[in-house]
């Protein structure tokens, strides 16, 4: 994998090659992974396996797209993405998950990313094909089932049977479904940053969206002389 020499300040043309991040807490996948993108001529220009570090990283490296791990020792590729909307609006997430596709649909829409890959055994060529597509502003997911599935968390939301969430999470997810950022969702509740966080942590849990239940993995050697290098 090459580190960068330079910042870049436009998005991916065809003349360059798509810079790619991977976020996952196996080693063995991330390296698959790598080498897989890396072989059809994709640049990986990082990893990471924890959510906090990768937060630091995306912004140093400054990748095109970042493929997300659903879930994560300290959070969840949703949690990530949302972060990367308010603080990066210019990188683009595909979730990477293992959960059924209702469910993975449901993911996308909460986190804003771009779209999704199942994880099935042998089918590569649906991976390439969506970073690709991502790369190139074509939508993974079109905006007539974003909108649906919108529609239907919102509903969620308000539906008098969800006794699990309190009155504030049932807000803080109906402000998401509407595509709302973390800021946003503060502005328009009057919340600081820290507890709307926690909030759509708290509302994510209880939508099936949990976090790895392990210990946060070791900083990766070169990322981590990545974070302390005296230009970051």
């Amino acid at each position: 994998m090459n580190t960068p020499t330079e910042i870049r300040d436009d998005f991916w043309s065809p003349a360059l090659p798509i810079r790619v991040f991977i976020l996952n807490d196996h080693e063995m996948v991330r390296r698959g992974l790598g080498d897989l993108l890396e072989h059809v001529g994709f640049d990986v220009v990082g990893e990471s396996g924890s959510a906090a570090e990768a937060r630091r990283l995306i912004h140093i490296l400054q990748p095109d797209i970042v493929i997300l791990d659903d879930r994560l020792p300290d959070g969840t590729g949703i949690e990530v993405c949302r972060d990367l909307r308010s603080t990066a609006p210019e990188v683009r997430c595909l979730i990477l998950t293992g959960w059924d596709e209702q469910h993975a649909v449901r993911a996308a829409v909460l986190a804003g990313a771009s779209g999704y890959v199942l994880k099935r055994l042998g089918d590569n060529d649906a991976l390439i094909n969506c970073i690709r597509n991502t790369a190139a502003g074509i939508p993974p997911m079109s905006p007539a089932v974003r909108e649906r599935v919108a529609e239907s968390l919102y509903a969620t939301a308000s539906a008098p049977w969800l006794k699990a969430m309190t009155r504030t999470e049932r807000n803080v997810l109906a402000l998401m479904a509407r595509g709302l950022t973390n800021p946003q969702i503060g502005q328009e509740m009057a919340l600081p940053e820290a507890d709307v966080a926690a909030n759509v942590s708290s509302v994510l849990h209880k939508l099936g969206f949990r976090r790895r239940g392990h210990l946060i993995p070791a900083p990766i050697p070169r990322a981590w002389e990545l974070l302390h290098a005296p230009n970051s």
